[in-house]
């Protein structure tokens, strides 16, 4: 799994009034949670263009002077008129110690649904998965070289070495929707008219 690195500044002051005074120098409020202490610091609000505004999910490397904190995006508050990021906290992971994460599926593939006039549809851009932090890829890849027509890929066929995925088995990730366009050729093919 991918890595991008924050340099960050660690905060004592902790109050409302030095809270809005980070905001104001253009630096985001964060707390990293599950090490042996919470670690509160800030983090200038440009570097988390790369880690939040992505489809992809990373690990976030956090360096306060001289520590260094591997972690994952936990949790991140926006503000509601303007969207400004105005809060973030941060796990920290360890290489025994199973996380849970997001990981944003990748379709390959050549569907004959798709060939045949189909629409194909991905309904889950994200699947939740846990597992240790080794063993997380970049994403999950799911081949759709066999999904015909108004078939589905369902996350119970779905496999991950060393991963457990978290999403209900039955929801389907990618489906061949059949369009009208197919139902009428389908209809024509068999002498009835197509139903509207």
């Amino acid at each position: 799994m991918k890595t991008i690195r924050l340099i960050g500044e660690e905060r004592t002051d902790l109050g409302t009034y030095a809270t809005r005074r980070v905001r104001e120098e253009g630096k985001v409020p964060c707390v990293l949670y599950g090490g042996k202490d919470h670690v509160t610091f800030s983090v200038y609000k440009d570097d988390f263009k790369n880690l939040v505004y992505t489809p992809n999910t990373y690990l976030a490397q956090i360096e306060l002077g001289s520590k260094k904190y591997k972690s994952i995006l936990q949790d991140i508050q926006f503000h509601p008129v303007n969207d400004q990021i105005i809060h973030v906290d941060f796990l920290q992971v360890a290489e025994d110690k199973p996380v849970s994460l997001h990981l944003p599926v990748k379709i390959t593939g050549n569907s004959p649904g798709v060939r045949a006039g189909g629409k194909l549809l991905v309904k889950n851009k994200k699947l939740r998965v846990r597992g240790l932090i080794k063993d997380m890829p970049d994403f999950i890849e799911i081949n759709i070289d066999n999904l015909e027509l108004g078939k589905s890929v369902k996350v119970s066929e779905i496999s991950v070495h060393g991963l457990d995925l978290l999403d209900a088995p039955a929801n389907a990730v990618v489906s061949v929707l059949t369009t009208r366009a197919t139902k009428e050729a389908d209809a024509a093919a068999a002498g009835t008219p197509a139903k509207k």
